[in-house]
């Protein structure tokens, strides 16, 4: 069983349980954990040995939604960081602490939309520290409890197009979010190769263009026919190899 569905295994307990009444907003706790699961994964730093990703994440919800709460954070909280060590430990991610979780309320955000922050902390800084506001601790995305990715804190580029990415002859349409590419079930685009990470890339907007990012994959990242370093940019008709799939970028 994957561990996702061993969290949802245990939060619709906790949901049908003790605390069913507790949860009566549109954000729910397994929504939280998969966007948590996603800012992990989207804030990886490649050492020269091992992939680091943060440990402190801060979840904002609006006052209607923190309400429901009350009482019972305690808990969630508990449940979010075992299911993030957990995951972290399945992506082979190292952390500098066990993850911390907090919930934190902000008066812009409507009822079912919610902001997450992640933190790499080091120990021994200060857990007394005083809260920054959002702006404070860097950049927030801003979702939703239908699982979409809202817009984040500012405007997307007006240039940017929809892309493309023709896959094994399917086409998969990729939106101004961009998508992870890979073998996990829980990637956006699920290559059926074994020779392909569990998140191997990832296609996404940069400005007014698209780029292509290894993900710290094994076998790394080629684009028509040459190994990439990082991240590179892409034009329609671009081939992105991976593994022995062929990928080929277009714009709508």
């Amino acid at each position: 069983m994957s561990v996702l569905r061993n969290l949802e295994s245990k939060l619709a307990g906790l949901v049908e349980g003790t605390f069913s009444r507790a949860f009566k907003s549109e954000v729910r706790p397994v929504e939280i954990a998969r966007k948590l699961a996603k800012e992990m994964d989207e804030h990886r730093v490649q050492s020269l040995s091992r992939v680091y990703a943060p440990n402190e994440y801060a979840v904002w919800l609006s006052r209607a939604d923190r309400e429901q709460f009350e009482g019972y954070e305690g808990e969630l909280r508990e449940e979010l960081s075992g299911y993030l060590l957990e995951h972290a430990r399945r992506e082979r991610i190292a952390l500098l602490t066990q993850p911390v979780v907090e919930f934190r309320t902000d008066e812009r955000l409507r009822l079912g939309e919610f902001g997450i922050q992640a933190r790499m902390v080091r120990p021994g800084e200060d857990p007394e520290r005083e809260h920054p506001s959002q702006g404070d601790e860097g950049h927030t995305m801003v979702y939703t409890a239908s699982e979409r990715l809202s817009e984040q804190l500012r405007e997307p580029d007006p240039r940017r197009r929809t892309a493309r990415l023709l896959v094994e002859g399917r086409t998969e349409i990729i939106g101004s979010n961009g998508a992870v590419l890979g073998r996990s079930r829980d990637s956006d685009v699920v290559l059926e190769d074994a020779n392909v990470s569990r998140r191997h890339a990832e296609v996404r907007p940069s400005g007014a263009s698209w780029i292509v990012r290894d993900l710290g994959s094994t076998n790394g990242v080629k684009v028509n026919g040459r190994q990439i370093e990082g991240a590179q940019s892409l034009k329609p008709g671009d081939e992105i190899e991976l593994g022995t799939c062929r990928i080929v970028f277009e714009l709508e």
